[in-house]
């Protein structure tokens, strides 16, 4: 018998491409082309280096606090992770105990069935439409859980509230996670609704719209029993996540509101103008509520145009995945970013 025989054995997660180098047009990977709050500059720059030989906060309570303020809620009513990952993984674990299938699109973040796949949680995709819209109806019916992106990823595509609300409602003795990453750019949160639902949990993360992927802070909202037995887990596994470092830039990071707003502003000014120049290059795409577009050319495939662009270090995302394996996912740029991929896009697609 080979020690192998005892190993737990998944297909990981690939994340999009990190090119070593910094002289690329990076478009692949939904990240703020800005650089975060100066209150973030300022937090890390006096932060006493003292503090990181003790253990950290256990229950953050400075970011904690900042997020109460920010979301107005109470703090037994947050939890916060490493990242909406961590917190998306954790909730797995905790919430998904059922032999029931849990059910997400088919067409979604990539990492859910992973998730589902490590902790042994049974699962079952829901096939979106044509125009790759959840339909609702799919949702109302017995299952172990439930977990959607709104708005959704790789597409852009927001639900509407009411029709969430309807899906959270019929499946009130499970819960439901409605994963927020990019409900900054444009989309409607559901967070209100943990007041009207105890099995509703909803996960942010700092990582877009506040610029912060490379410091890892994601949150989950949800009502005092449900955030609970998150903690539970959380503390079973290990107590000592956030660093006091991290505390403090995400503390700093809520604080400014008026620059959180500015760079999202931005970056959704950004996206309605290469929208519209896109589909006078020939892209077509469903509407995006997020960060990046989700596009398909009506002549050149996806894959010679992410080789073409890759060759002139621009950086897109390609998922070589079925109903997909045509598309590009562009993240928004600065603008003079967009315009060089756009110039060269011209140049490419006219020959």
């Amino acid at each position: 018998m080979s020690w192998e025989e005892n190993i737990r054995k998944v297909v990981p997660y690939i994340p999009g491409e990190q090119p070593k180098s910094n002289k690329v047009i990076k478009l692949n990977t939904n990240e703020s082309p800005y650089p975060p709050s100066p209150l973030v500059a300022k937090a890390i720059k006096d932060y006493d280096p003292d503090g990181l030989r003790k253990y950290p906060d256990t229950e953050a309570t400075e970011l904690v606090q900042e997020l109460a303020d920010t979301y107005k809620l109470p703090k037994d009513r947050i939890f916060v992770g490493i990242g909406s990952d961590d917190v998306l993984a954790l909730s797995f674990l905790t919430f998904f105990n059922s032999k029931k299938p849990v059910i997400f699109p088919d067409i979604t973040y990539s990492f859910y069935d992973v998730w589902a796949d490590l902790y042994g949680i049974p699962y079952e995709t829901k096939a979106l439409d044509d125009d790759f819209n959840i339909i609702t109806q799919d949702y109302l019916c017995d299952n172990g859980g439930v977990v959607i992106a709104n708005p959704n990823a790789p597409t852009g595509a927001q639900m509407d509230i009411c029709d969430i609300e309807k899906i959270i409602a019929y499946n009130k003795d499970r819960v439901v996670i409605i994963d927020e990453a990019y409900v900054d750019f444009g989309a409607l949160s559901v967070i209100p609704l943990i007041e009207k639902y105890d099995n509703l949990v909803v996960v942010q993360t700092f990582s877009k719209s506040r610029a912060l992927a490379g410091i890892r802070i994601g949150a989950a909202f949800g009502q005092e029993k449900i955030i609970g037995y998150l903690k539970d887990v959380k503390f079973s596994f290990n107590s000592y996540t956030l660093n006091p470092l991290t505390i403090a830039v995400g503390a700093a990071a809520l604080r400014d509101d008026e620059y959180f707003k500015m760079i999202t502003q931005k970056t959704v000014a950004t996206r309605e103008r290469v929208k519209k120049e896109l589909r006078q290059l020939g892209f077509s795409f469903a509407d995006s509520k997020t960060n990046f577009i989700f596009a398909r050319h009506e002549s050149k495939s996806a894959s010679d145009i992410f080789e073409a662009l890759k060759k002139q270090n621009i950086y897109v995302r390609y998922f070589k995945k079925p109903r997909i394996d045509n598309y590009l996912r562009i993240s928004m740029g600065t603008d003079d970013q967009m315009d060089e991929m756009l110039s060269f896009l011209k140049g490419y697609l006219n020959g």
